[in-house]
């Protein structure tokens, strides 16, 4: 294994582990953790039924204990990018979040998606190519590195969106 892929192992893991803090924090609504996890200015990007935004409520505030859980399911990393996927099935809810966390531990990013089936690819140059240019878009590759799986415990059928990392 080269030291590459060692960093790029540590890297994640770390970023993994800032992200499960975030949700224990959030299950115990210990709101001085939650504020030293996550930018002042966190970004914002949400996919789903404007009654849905549970997580919203809930960072903001505005929401009653309890009220929604959520309870990952499912955690990977690539970089900087962190997916967590849940599913409440009493309430036919599935739910994805791919959050950005910064080198030094500052989640700064989310896009949430509520019961949608989300395929990540990831956007580079071929092995092949070494230049990444407008004269190389033919080069590129974009494989498919991850897929949510709980959509379809909704029982009904969901919009599918790709995330390109």
């Amino acid at each position: 294994m080269n030291s590459l892929h060692i960093k790029e192992t540590l890297e994640e893991t770390e970023n993994k582990r800032v992200v499960v803090a975030l949700y224990d924090a959030l299950s115990c609504l210990d709101v001085e953790k939650v504020q030293k996890l996550l930018a002042a200015d966190l970004e914002w990007w949400f996919h789903g039924p404007p009654s849905h935004q549970f997580l919203m409520r809930l960072l903001t505030g505005t929401t009653d204990k309890g009220s929604f859980n959520f309870i990952p399911q499912s955690i990977a990393a690539f970089g900087s990018t962190v997916l967590v996927e849940g599913c409440d099935p009493l309430r036919n809810i599935t739910w994805v979040h791919a959050w950005t966390v910064t080198a030094d531990g500052i989640i700064t990013q989310v896009r949430e998606y509520l019961n949608t089936s989300l395929t990540v690819t990831r956007i580079g140059p071929t092995e092949t190519s070494s230049d990444f240019g407008p004269h190389q878009i033919t080069s590129l590759h974009c494989p498919s590195v991850w897929e949510s799986s709980l959509s379809s415990q909704v029982g009904k059928s969901v919009p599918g969106l790709v995330l390109a990392i």
